[in-house]
Parts: structure tokens; C-alpha cells; sequence
């Protein structure tokens, strides 16, 4: 990706003005500038990566320790009573560069239905087969290495 085509990138390399709360050698955090709520902070890798899926496998620990530390560190800020940990992958991802959002939340906030319909499954032969349907994707992505 070129300079200047992602916004995140822009913001890691200190290119595009945002309020960083927290920077290390491989991620930075900054506030969303449409927060759902004050503190909803957003995490992401300095180096362009678009999805979870395509970040390196030895930056998955660091980058969920930071993601840990901020819900920590947001929730005690904000005085919440929790937190909301989101990623979008592709659908709904307004900016192509991983991102965490790390929302603080209250009891009767609202936000409750906000981001998904909850269904049921239709009979237990239907939960089943989703749920050997993903047990074999995980086998064969363990075999992958």
C-alpha cells in the first residue's frame, strides 16, 4: 500500500493527527474520532496489515497483550462497569488496517442489539453440523501450521 492510501498507516507514522493514548514498537492506540462512547479507543499494528487473518503469527501475543492492557486501562479511565472488544474483518471495516475497538461500557448504555440480530439455530442436526463444519476447518488449519 502506498503512503497516504491508509489512514492508519498515516496515523502510526505520525503523518495524520490523532489523540494517541498508548504507542509501542508494533502498535499504536488512539481514540476514535466517532466514538460510540468517550474512551472508545481504537488499536492497530503500525505495519499495514488489512485483516486478523493476515497478522503475523509472533505479533498475535503482543498485540492482544496491548488489546488486554487497554480494556484495563479504558475501563478504569472512563469509571465503566466493563468493556466491548470488537473486530471487524472486510464486512463493516471502515478502514482497511486491523483495528480493535475498545469500547468502556455501563449497564442501560444501549448499546445492547446495537451490532448483531441473535437467531437461533432451526434443530440440533443444524448446530451440529455448523459445529463439526468448523471443528474440520480448524483441523485443517492446525495441520497448516
Amino acid at each position: 500500500m502506498e503512503p497516504g492510501e491508509c489512514k492508519f498507516c498515516d496515523v502510526a507514522a505520525g503523518k495524520l493527527r490523532a489523540m494517541i493514548v498508548h504507542e509501542d514498537a508494533h502498535s499504536v492506540a488512539f481514540l476514535d474520532h466517532r466514538p460510540l462512547f468517550p474512551g472508545h479507543v481504537l488499536l492497530v499494528p503500525r505495519e499495514h496489515v488489512e485483516t486478523l487473518d493476515d497478522l503475523p503469527r509472533e505479533r498475535v501475543g503482543p498485540f492482544f497483550l496491548s488489546v488486554q492492557l487497554l480494556a484495563r486501562a479504558v475501563e478504569t479511565a472512563m469509571e465503566a462497569q466493563g468493556n466491548f472488544i470488537a473486530i471487524n474483518n472486510r464486512i463493516s471495516q471502515s478502514v482497511p488496517h486491523l483495528h480493535v475497538h475498545i469500547v468502556p461500557r455501563r449497564k442501560g448504555d444501549g448499546l445492547r442489539g446495537f451490532f448483531w440480530p441473535r437467531t437461533k439455530y432451526p434443530n440440533a442436526a443444524t448446530e451440529q453440523m455448523v459445529a463439526e463444519a468448523i471443528r474440520q476447518a480448524l483441523r485443517k488449519a492446525q495441520a497448516a501450521g
